[in-house]
């Protein structure tokens, strides 16, 4: 392999480093990517070397058996590619140091040569790694999302399913959106206003950790200094929250003053009611649903806050202490569980028959599906934010789109646009051939071997259909915000409403319709990345299309291993005490499964289900978008009226359940304090520092994490006292989950 290479750029004749002459009207408009990504360029570098191959295909399938293996159990752990940017660095330059550096000819290459040692190692090879290390798995998630039918099928159905048939689902709903999303690269990579804000932090470590810092005079601590002390200290804390003391995950002030007050519980816990008065002194805590608070703008975080102000603030304690919508007395104030009407637990295998559809003398004998009012309502914003979604983007970005598409090759380049044509672009047949190809073999699969998929070859056109017209308005959104909308809500509504009682039918098309969608925007992300740090676009394209392949073969294999060798996985009344296999996360699918496939959304939101009223909320989300476009128009000095992004500030509570309150306040807090005023008063700490901050803080948890498990997890090794033991409850407001609805009882909790 060594260096031979795609690129004009990446042969091994050398050439001089990139500075041109920069036009004041190149410079980014977006001040951040202004303080972080280089004007340069080297295309000298080569970065289709042994190294990237080896390191990233190591790193690739590692992480994919790790992730897949940790998702099935209690306690799901993702090891994300910032590992791997770490990790990889002093490797790659061990490897600089010790491969033999001679080279050898290519027959067939005329002057090419060939070299397992091209140099020393450098920041272009670094990136392709850790694209390669995080391939198939769409923001950061871990695990391939198709996997998880694969799972329901053969755990919690008991039905088979084929391992080839399993394969080219997995595949397919993968690289499918690779194919649209190739073709959107001018309208949401090119641009310099659509920035990628999450690509900003790995920018800014790639270059601590390989640009050596010029001297100006100023004692300053350096930035890799500032990143190991950062990330030793992120390390050494985490093992406090993280085992010696779990309390501090979540601490509720009004729970410690009212013990025994269920109201008082409702209010003031972090993870079961609104979390007034909790917080945390755990990173994870705050980071873990919406990411990195120290990256999102603070706009965004405006309109997140807004969002779930909105919903916890306001409707909540209306709808639950007012208005008592929906019964909501029956039931927690904040679950995401099933109920039934005496505010008990749903039993839904009960109304599964054998044939694995709905048994509806059994669903009629337990009664109607129960939602929380909090359930509900985030249903109704998440139909609210599709919709709001589509009038957003048409309203805002409609004409910059419509304008660039008619003019793209005469319109003026920013900088780093212009750098990037110094490469071989990606010819477009190679997209259309990957979306031919993809969706031929997903339709072999749906006729062929229905029996294992279950859905019919509309289906799959269908979902393709619409995850490619939502692709553009959610890439756009994640461009600006760092916020992404997703499409699992409608993908199953419209299933559910099509065809009713059939689950597997249901959950295919979702991750065809919703995965193909995500998978394509971090594509897109990705090669925004490649697009700040002057990657050749081939060799970004050839990286994520051959890392997915691997990542989801692997994440395959290692499901099927757990499955078929692990007794009775999955269902945690029929395992050994203290068993891990649990799969917490296939559960939840399963349940969606079960609520919009098997029961079907007309038992539930429509003309035969008591939530009927919450379709009205796409109405709402269609129109909001105008009013503010009107306000804009009518208003046009009043820059913050623009700055309201309905489709953020509608979807904020999209993460919840099971993102709870505390992660989104003190995720509101942290990203205030460092993007707001941090920023504005303390501009150069920012610029320098910031993103490196955010990167320590991720990688030293995630480092404690893995020493944490095999130390101590596959032992079992545990603390017990009141503080860690899981024998206690750690957030210590158990009230906070019981209804306050005259006449109701259930176990643990008092009746009124």
């Amino acid at each position: 392999m060594g260096t031979v290479e795609l690129d004009a750029s990446t042969k091994l004749d050398k050439k001089p480093k990139v500075e041109p002459e920069i036009d004041e009207s190149e410079l980014s408009p977006i001040e951040e990517v202004r303080l972080t990504v280089p004007n340069t360029d080297e295309p000298s570098l080569p970065v289709w070397t042994f190294r990237m191959w080896f390191l990233g295909l190591s790193s690739c399938l590692l992480l994919s058996f790790l992730n897949q293996f940790f998702g099935y159990r209690s306690e799901p752990l993702v090891i994300t590619q910032i590992t791997v940017q770490v990790a990889t660095l002093p490797i790659g330059r061990f490897m600089a140091s010790v491969l033999p550096t001679t080279k050898f000819p290519i027959p067939g290459f005329g002057s090419r040569q060939f070299s397992l040692n091209p140099g020393p190692f450098n920041m272009k090879e670094h990136v392709l790694i850790t694209i390669f290390a995080n391939a198939g798995s769409a923001f950061g998630s871990g695990t391939v999302y198709a996997v998880a039918i694969v799972t329901i099928i053969k755990a919690f159905y008991g039905r088979s399913i084929s391992f080839l048939a399993s394969w080219l689902l997995i595949i397919t709903t993968q690289v499918m959106g690779y194919g649209w999303a190739g073709l959107l690269r001018k309208y949401v990579v090119e641009p310099a206003h659509m920035w990628w804000p999450s690509t900003l932090v790995q920018i800014s470590l790639f270059r601590t950790l390989h640009e050596k810092e010029e001297n100006d005079g100023k004692r300053r601590i350096s930035r890799a200094k500032f990143f190991v002390i950062a990330l030793v200290c992120s390390f050494c804390w985490y093992i406090v929250p993280g085992y010696l003391f779990n309390t501090l995950q979540s601490i509720s002030l009004v729970c410690l003053a009212f013990p025994h007050s269920v109201t008082a519980h409702q209010i003031g816990s972090g993870l079961s009611g609104l979390g007034i008065g909790a917080f945390t002194l755990d990173w994870t805590t705050v980071a873990s649903f919406l990411f990195s608070p120290l990256v999102s703008p603070f706009f965004a975080i405006v309109n997140v806050f807004i969002g779930y102000a909105l919903i916890i603030y306001f409707a909540m304690p209306i709808s639950y202490w007012g208005l008592n919508l929906y019964n909501a007395k029956t039931f927690p104030i904040f679950s995401a569980d099933l109920f039934t009407s005496q505010g008990q637990l749903y039993n839904i295998t009960q109304i599964v028959n054998e044939k694995f559809e709905l048994d509806l003398p059994e669903y009629e004998k337990l009664g109607r599906i129960h939602l929380s009012t909090f359930f509900a309502l985030t249903y109704g914003f998440g139909f609210a934010t599709i919709a709001s979604t589509v009038s957003h983007v048409a309203l805002f970005y409609g004409r910059e789109i419509y304008s660039r598409y008619r003019a793209s090759s005469r319109e003026k380049a920013d900088i780093h646009t212009r750098l990037m044509r110094n490469y071989r672009d990606i010819p477009s047949w190679w997209f259309y051939l990957l979306l031919l190809g993809s969706i031929v073999v997903g339709l072999a699969l749906c006729i062929f071997l229905n029996k294992d998929v279950q859905m019919p070859w509309w289906g799959l056109l269908f979902a393709a259909a619409l995850a490619f017209v939502f692709t553009l308005p959610i890439s756009i959104i994640t461009a600006t915000t760092n916020q992404t909308p997703g499409l699992n809500i409608i993908t199953e509504y419209i299933m559910g409403a099509i065809l009713p009682g059939e689950p597997i039918t249901n959950v295919c098309f979702k991750t065809y319709g919703y995965i193909s969608m995500a998978q394509a925007v971090a594509f897109l992300s990705d090669f925004k990345l490649g697009h700040y740090m002057k990657i050749p676009p081939r060799s970004m394209f050839l990286v994520q299309f051959i890392g997915t392949v691997l990542a989801g073969t692997v994440n395959l294999g290692v499901a099927w291993w757990l499955l078929t060798s692990v007794d009775n996985i999955c269902h945690k009344d029929l395992l050994p005490k203290n068993s891990p296999w649990t799969c917490p996360g296939d559960r939840v699918f399963f349940d969606a499964s079960v609520i919009w496939g098997l029961v079907g959304p007309k038992r539930i939101f429509g003309s035969l289900g008591q939530y009927s009223t919450l379709n009205w909320f796409f109405l709402g989300g269609l129109l909001g978008p105008v009013v503010v476009w009107l306000l804009h128009k009518t208003f046009p000095s009043q820059s913050w009226i623009p700055l309201i992004n309905l489709p953020v500030l509608l979807g904020a509570t999209g993460s919840m359940p099971p993102a709870s309150p505390l992660n989104y306040t003190s995720w509101i807090l942290v990203g205030t304090i460092f993007n707001f005023f941090v920023f504005r008063y303390r501009k150069q700490w920012w610029q320098r520092y910031n993103y490196i901050l955010s990167a320590a803080l991720d990688a030293g948890v995630a480092f404690m994490t893995v020493l944490l498990y095999f130390a101590l997890g596959l032992e079992n090794k545990s603390l017990n006292w009141w503080g860690s033991s899981p024998d206690y409850i750690p957030e210590h407001c158990d009230l906070a989950g019981c209804p306050t609805a005259k006449g109701i009882s259930v176990d643990g909790c008092p009746t009124f």
